[in-house]
């Protein structure tokens, strides 16, 4: 039998419409996959169907909304059927889909979505700016997750009056705000940026790292308590754990 495969573009505007096609059209795909990582296979049956339909958030509320999207931005294999069968539930269920734990397809998607959530509040606290000689703050990320576009907008909030760029080092991709608009781009689409700590920035950084350093007690140090607190995977980010 042939595994029936259906390709999209890669964006989550177009996986949802996808989606919304193969439902109201009774289309059951085996396999939904962006056509950019695509490998051919002689016993797939491919297509790409051309959409005349678009979805709207109303069809399954914005919580479940919330949840797809957050699911979309992980790393998961699966993640298109995945989210193609739990908008499925999400049509019959409605607001109600969250509690239906006993879906596999809700379960994992609740696991992943929080996975994402956590990951997203951490990044808020362990991420550190560092001020350049051309006076924007400058600041480095590698989350597991695609959530740059989250993190910014958390910090558009926090820091509205000041210019930054927080590069996500894992995807290659650049946020720049300019005290008004947010630009997420490709580091390879702009010309190279050449980041230069100012002189007031490395003495901030001295007084930091003394502060750090002289307010801890080492007879009561916990290297594993301290990694549940901040996890091992963000300490070379942050400024007062570089060293460690």
């Amino acid at each position: 039998m042939n595994n029936f495969v259906c390709l999209y573009d890669g964006t989550f505007n177009n996986l949802l419409n996808l989606i919304y096609y193969l439902i109201i059209n009774k289309i059951k795909p085996n396999q939904i996959i962006n056509e950019r990582k695509y490998c051919i296979s002689l016993f797939d049956n491919v297509v790409k169907p051309n959409i005349n339909c678009v979805f709207e958030i109303y069809l399954i509320g914005k919580e479940n909304f919330r949840l797809c999207n957050y699911v979309f931005r992980t790393s998961y294999e699966y993640k298109e059927i995945l989210i193609y069968y739990f908008i499925l539930n999400a049509f019959k269920y409605k607001d109600k889909t969250k509690y239906m734990r006993n879906l596999i397809c809700v379960n994992r998607t609740l696991k992943l979505a929080n996975y994402v959530s956590r990951e997203n509040h951490k990044m808020k606290g362990f991420l550190r700016f560092t001020e350049t000689k051309k006076g924007f703050l400058y600041a480095e990320v590698e989350p597991e997750n695609n959530i740059l576009d989250l993190i910014a907008f958390h910090f558009k909030k926090r820091l509205s009056n000041e210019n930054w760029v927080i590069l996500d080092k894992k995807r290659d991709r650049l946020c720049f705000y300019n005290k008004k608009d947010l630009f997420i781009v490709k580091k390879s689409d702009i010309a190279s940026i050449k980041i230069e700590i100012s002189k007031n920035e490395t003495e901030i950084e001295n007084l930091w790292r003394c502060f750090f350093n002289t307010i801890g007690i080492k007879e009561r140090e916990n290297k594993r308590c301290q990694m549940n607190f901040m996890p091992k995977k963000y300490w070379k980010n942050i400024l007062e754990m570089r060293n460690e």
